[in-house]
C-alpha cells in the first residue's frame, strides 16, 4: 500500500528563516511545528508558517523533492514560494 507524501516549506515570516520538510499529513505536521513539537530548528527560530506545499502519490517522491530543494540557493526557494503564494499567506489556514 502506497501513501501520499507532501513536500513543504515553512517560514518564520516573509523573507524570514526557511525550513523544508516531508510528511504524510501536512496539516498535523504544521500544527506540530506551531506547537514546538516537531523540530528543534523550527522551535528555536520560530519557523511555523506554512508557505508552500506539493502533494505526491508516493512519499518517496516527496523525499526526493525535499532532498533536491534543500540544495537550492535561498533565492530559488523564495521564488518557488512566490510562484504559488506571492502574498506569503500561512497556507495552513486554507487547508
Amino acid at each position: 500500500m502506497s501513501r501520499k507524501g507532501y513536500f513543504y516549506i515553512l517560514a518564520s515570516k516573509k523573507y524570514g528563516t526557511l525550513y523544508c520538510g516531508v510528511t504524510n499529513d501536512v496539516e498535523r505536521r504544521t500544527w506540530e511545528h506551531k506547537k514546538g513539537l516537531a523540530s528543534e530548528f523550527t522551535k528555536r527560530y520560530g519557523v511555523t508558517k506554512l508557505m508552500y506545499v506539493e502533494e505526491y502519490d508516493l512519499v518517496a517522491n516527496a523525499i526526493q523533492r525535499e532532498t533536491s530543494v534543500k540544495k537550492w540557493k535561498r533565492d530559488w526557494k523564495i521564488a518557488l514560494i512566490e510562484s504559488r503564494n506571492p502574498e506569503w499567506r500561512d497556507l495552513l489556514e486554507e487547508l
